[in-house]
């Protein structure tokens, strides 16, 4: 009961991110308020994937100060939903984000592992982007930070599970890489233009390394769950790409539709498709419940997928405003509908066998 306490704020700030979705499409949405669609961004990535990130290495830690964090990133959502000061959700997104850091202070001792360390500079950034918020910085300013954090945190997670399949030298190689990517978000912030082609180049190096050494490449040639996940990364891998070439090509992305393209290819294409990919792993660690697979979490995933393509490449890229919105309005079907799974099928508990018929 106190995880899925510290876990409702988490899909609170969902449900709160996708209605703000809806009004920066220029859509009704079922709360208008003012300040929904300037938090939008922050409550998707600190308050959603924040708070779950938190939570599951609260858990993997096994200690009561270690929920710490969860708990001050999901009352800093709450807070942006409230009508509190914005400064209350700010500053608890900035304390939940320094306790994040001191989270991964007893992890990295426990073991001395290369993915931790990925994840803890995820972690740094995260905390840099909240503080910068806090300061008065605006979200498009941040982005580098915001990005940084989740792909550093899923490239350490994806380390330490698939490990041996990328070989020895990984752990090293991924550090180097990850290490590149933080002086590129800084290099962003300090110098704009030339600093963003770094943070784009080091970037594409990463997402490269990643797709190219990842043990989806294998199983994408099985069947089932393995099949499932493989798919949603391998997808993913491509969305992080065309930001890295976003970065890279065209430099600084604070607004219009290069903005919109790179933010959604982000948090997404790669960041969602990664929560679809691991979900059925990493949820029942968190709740203490199963979450089987079912070959109906495909749908939504195509349906993320699909849209994408719809908004980000013939309404950004062609200027089809139809497109755009449809693909808007369709990427928020695609991550409602794989929610009302997921609870559906946790609540169920009823499974397919790996390869695919149902039991």
């Amino acid at each position: 009961m106190p995880r899925l306490a510290l876990l409702a704020p988490a899909g609170f700030a969902l449900l709160a991110g996708l209605d703000a979705a809806l009004l920066l499409l220029g859509l009704p949405a079922p709360v208008t308020t003012d300040r929904l669609p300037d938090a939008h961004g922050m409550l998707m990535v600190l308050g959603f994937v924040g708070t779950l990130i938190a939570l599951e290495r609260a858990v993997a830690l096994r200690r009561p100060l270690g929920f710490v964090a969860p708990a001050l990133l999901g009352l800093g959502a709450l807070a942006l939903l409230s009508p509190a000061p914005m400064v209350l959700g700010k500053s608890l997104f900035t304390a939940g984000a320094a306790a994040l850091v001191a989270l991964y202070v007893p992890l990295w001792r426990r073991q001395r592992d290369d993915a931790v360390l990925c994840q803890a500079l995820g972690a740094v950034l995260v905390l840099g982007a909240a503080t910068l918020w806090l300061g008065g910085a605006s979200v498009p300013v941040l982005a580098p930070w915001l990005v940084g954090f989740i792909v550093l945190t899923i490239a350490g997670e994806r380390l330490e599970l698939a490990r041996l399949a990328m070989g020895p030298a990984a752990g090293r190689t991924l550090v180097l890489l990850a290490s590149g990517l933080a002086t590129g978000v800084v290099a962003a912030l300090l110098w704009p233009r030339p600093g963003t082609a770094l943070l784009g180049a080091a970037l594409l190096a990463l997402t490269g390394w990643l797709a190219a050494h990842d043990i989806a490449r294998r199983t994408i040639h099985t069947t089932g769950l393995p099949r499932y996940m493989a798919a949603c990364m391998l997808a993913g891998y491509c969305w992080l790409g065309v930001a890295g070439a976003i970065w890279l090509l065209d430099g600084p992305a604070l607004d219009g539709v290069r903005y919109d393209a790179l933010l959604h290819a982000v948090f997404l294409g790669f960041a969602f498709s990664m929560i679809m990919a691991h979900a059925p792993v990493i949820l029942p660690a968190v709740v203490r419940r199963p979450l089987p697979y079912h070959r109906a979490l495909i749908g939504p995933a195509v349906l993320l997928h699909a849209s994408l393509v719809l908004r980000l490449w013939v309404g950004d890229a062609l200027g089809s405003h139809g497109s755009w919105l449809t693909g808007g309005v369709l990427n928020i079907v695609a991550v409602l509908s794989f929610l009302l799974l997921a609870v559906g099928l946790t609540v169920r508990g009823e499974a397919e066998p790996v390869g695919g018929e149902r039991s």
